[in-house]
């Protein structure tokens, strides 16, 4: 059975600096890893490079360990947030019709490309980092690696996954309201959100971008650390980029913690249970704990999505969004849009707010050295997040959504297990420029007896599945697409079929729907490929309306799959549409 048993990155740039295995050892170890994970929950991954692309970067860092490079992360295998730009692969911040081809690595990547880590690939993502779920993705939703009824936490859900699994040492995710530190805490890993600033933010999709941190998902303090050393620094091309300051270590070790009637766990007895029991570990570790009032905390967390903080989710895809608002996942529409609501005056009213906000917040650090708090108040599973997907993300939140906005740093810390296999976990939170700090109060911490022996990996292999092509009213963003969302469809690829289609718009069909007829003398037809479970591709057939129906269809790399067919009728009054080589192009024509 292969070995998921969690990586050190540490321990890995070790042994292949003292030339104990070669990096390129280490890449065939975690391409092994890869193959097999990917079929248990594959939709933790948007994209990947080829074996031999993995194993010629290995081969590179093994080549400067013989010249005499000491290298900080030598052949350590890493994932990336597919908002963050990776040379090679398309970034698409989950959402196909947004995709570009990066022409250089994001600032990070290239640190940590230099230190001599090989990147295996992009993770998947709430669209557009908008959600702290991992649901809101047309690739699919990752789930807790303990329990896959249970949501990964988003919206860095797959590099959460990528890194609990065991299939990378560390992956970096990005945080705006908590994206990397609720992932953390359930999949029971260590999630550091530096300062703002702290890392430069060149060559990310931004959601935020005033208040957009790029962040790291480790196994351990250690790596957690080590990371942060390599990647780090002042960036003159991200305006947001700042030099750090000289900061003096407080001797102390205050930590401050809500007042009862503040904390709130939903409901979730078992974590307010392995809080207390956190709560009592610090003590034990010499933390001096004091109650502090956090409501103006809490308050100015609803500035994120309650007023008009929003606007700058908008203003982040502006463009896109006015071109192409059909490709954008309903929930993520539905809060972007939300910006419309506001006006310049409400932005400049909520930066006030804000600012009194953080003048309340900075009188804390005068009481105390860091906050000690939970990192989510309960977890949920994916069905509930598909059913009530706004108010359950809120709650989820609820410790998180105010950090950035108060200009914060943060650490999250593994805190246990609920009974369901779930990771549970408490955040170090301190003002801007205590990451050095919070590790160190980490290591404390976990110095004081914080192991916990962790469940088995949910490895139940997924049942049978099958692969279906849409060329029309199916396709992401399209008026039918709920009809594979509901059925948790994964996106695949999108692409074309192969040079022997051609295209018509049916006549009188509501919604709008083509026919897609095979034709020697035809073209490639745009399409988006997707996985159904097998009861779930019967369920899809059994609705299809004639003139349609499902058949086989040729892609372009010649792989053959299930995708809609017309009876000859379909094309009685049709519109031959060929030439425009896809439905979006057509319906981009009737508005432009």
């Amino acid at each position: 059975m292969t070995d998921f048993a969690r990586l050190s990155a540490a321990q890995i740039a070790a042994d292949v600096n003292a030339g104990v295995r070669s990096a390129v050892d280490v890449a065939n170890a975690a391409l092994a890893r890869l193959a097999d994970y990917d079929a248990i929950q594959p939709q933790a991954w948007i994209a990947r490079f080829a074996p031999e692309v993995i194993r010629a970067a290995a081969a590179v860092v093994d080549a400067r360990v013989k010249a005499g490079e000491k290298l900080l992360l030598a052949g350590v295998p890493f994932a990336v947030k597919d908002n963050i730009d990776v040379v090679g692969l398309d970034t698409t911040a989950a959402c196909p019709a947004f995709a570009y081809a990066p022409e250089q690595n994001a600032f990070v990547v290239q640190r940590l490309v230099d230190a001599g880590a090989i990147a295996l690939g992009k993770t998947n993502l709430d669209q557009f980092a908008t959600g702290l779920v991992g649901t809101r993705s047309p690739y699919g939703a990752p789930h807790c690696v303990f329990n896959a009824e249970y949501v990964s936490g988003g919206s860095s859900s797959g590099s959460s996954v990528a890194v609990g699994a065991g299939l990378a040492a560390f992956a970096l995710g990005t945080d705006t309201a908590g994206s990397g530190r609720v992932p953390a805490a359930i999949n029971h890993l260590i999630g550091l959100k530096p300062t703002r600033g702290r890392w430069s933010a060149s060559g990310l999709v931004p959601a935020c971008r005033s208040l957009d941190c790029i962040t790291v998902f480790a196994n351990d303090v250690a790596d957690a650390r080590l990371v942060d050393s390599v990647v780090a620094g002042f960036d003159a091309a991200d305006a947001y980029s700042r030099a750090a300051p000289a900061t003096l270590i407080p001797a102390s070790f205050r930590l401050g913690v809500a007042k009862e009637t503040q904390l709130n766990f939903f409901g979730d007895a078992q974590s307010a249970a392995l809080y207390a029991a956190a709560v009592e570990r610090v003590k034990a570790a010499g933390a001096t704990l004091v109650e502090v009032d956090i409501q103006p905390l809490l308050d100015c967390a609803q500035l994120l999505y309650q007023d008009a903080f929003v606007a700058e989710r908008l203003a982040a895809i502006r463009g896109f969004a006015k071109s192409s608002p059909g490709a954008i996942h309903p929930v993520v529409r539905g809060i972007v849009n939300g910006a419309n609501a506001f006006s310049a005056s409400d932005a400049f009213d909520a930066e006030y707010k804000r600012m009194d906000y953080a003048r309340k917040a900075s009188a804390l650090w005068g009481e105390i050295d860091a906050l000690f708090l939970p990192t989510t108040p309960t977890v949920y599973r994916i069905a509930e997040l598909l059913a009530e997907p706004v108010a359950l993300n809120s709650n989820l939140g609820f410790y998180t959504n105010f950090v950035n906005l108060l200009d914060m740093s943060a650490l999250a810390i593994p805190a246990g297990f609920r009974d369901n296999g779930t990771g549970f976990g408490v955040t170090l939170v301190g003002p801007a420029w205590a990451d050095e700090y919070l590790l160190g109060l980490a290591e404390k911490y976990m110095a004081a007896g914080a192991s916990f022996e962790a469940p088995a990996l949910a490895l139940e292999p997924r049942g049978a599945k099958v692969k279906l092509a849409v060329v029309g009213a199916h396709l992401n963003g399209m008026p039918l697409h709920w009809q594979l969302t509901s059925r948790n469809a994964r996106l695949v690829k999108a692409c074309k079929t192969a040079q022997s289609y051609k295209l018509y718009a049916i006549a009188n069909s509501t919604p709008p729907k083509p026919a897609l007829v095979y034709d020697p003398s035809g073209a490639a037809i745009a399409l988006e490929v997707y996985e159904l479970d097998e009861a779930a591709f019967g369920s899809f057939t059994v609705e299809v309306p004639p003139p349609l129906a499902i058949g086989n269809v040729t892609l372009d790399d010649g792989e053959t799959v299930k995708g809609f067919v017309a009876e000859p009728r379909a094309l009685i009054g049709a519109e031959d549409i060929t030439h425009l080589g896809g439905w979006r192009a057509f319906i981009a024509s009737k508005n432009p």
